[in-house]
């Protein structure tokens, strides 16, 4: 499995060098997306000898109720990927590879596994909208929206930098980090990192390993 670990420190600076701006506009114009990565940042999994601890964050689910997301994923195996569902590629394309390679673990595996997308775009991203759109991907998955500002701290604890989204020659411009952060079901901090380069095949691979909180 490709794989380094190196110190949560290094991957937060490294971690704001890997954004993506994706723009999807208000007129009937393509959308935009520029993507820059940390050179050398092929590898799908990153263990970290200095895990994350988990966000205090409290946020709105899909249902409109309160979320809190210590309490809700403690003691599970968690993945968290903050986004928003107007993005034209890189947040899609992850949620569907990780639904996919889900489908591949026992029934009980997947009960046990939390997938919690968090919106970078909580103005647009309602719980409603959250909903519909996880329903086309994984209707197990949870959806979180709420304050910006709480949201974006959450990331930044993570080493990811969000931005509010803007409008850019006429179109939103959404511009975040595409870090796929795990949590382990035995510690319940953040303990590897995936690239948006991550495949479905690199997580059918490591899911089994972080079901049970094994390094993949």
């Amino acid at each position: 499995m490709r794989k380094k670990t190196f110190a949560a420190a290094a991957l937060l600076a490294a971690a704001t060098l890997t954004l993506s701006a994706c723009g999807s506009g208000d007129d009937s114009g393509s959308p935009i997306t520029v993507v820059s990565e940390e050179p050398g940042s092929d590898k799908a999994a990153t263990v970290l000898d200095q895990p994350f601890e988990k966000p205090d964050l409290v946020l709105t689910d899909t249902r409109g109720k309160a979320y809190d997301l210590r309490e809700e994923t403690a003691g599970k195996p968690t993945l968290i990927y903050f986004g928003y569902t107007n993005c034209p590629d890189v947040c899609p394309l992850t949620m569907n590879n990780i639904a996919v390679a889900k489908k591949q673990l026992s029934e009980a595996e997947q009960d046990k596994l939390q997938v919690v997308f968090v919106t970078t775009d909580p103005e647009r991203d309602t719980a409603s909208a959250l909903g519909k759109w996880l329903k086309g991907i994984d209707p197990q998955a949870v959806g979180l929206t709420g304050d910006f500002s709480t949201i974006q701290a959450g990331a930044r604890s993570l080493g990811i930098s969000i931005d509010p989204p803007k409008k850019e020659k006429g179109k939103i411009v959404s511009t975040h980090g595409t870090q796929v952060i795990a949590f382990s079901p035995e510690t319940d901090a953040g303990y590897v990192v995936y690239g948006e380069e991550a495949t479905v095949d690199d997580y059918t691979k490591d899911l089994p390993k972080l079901v049970t909180g094994e390094a993949p």
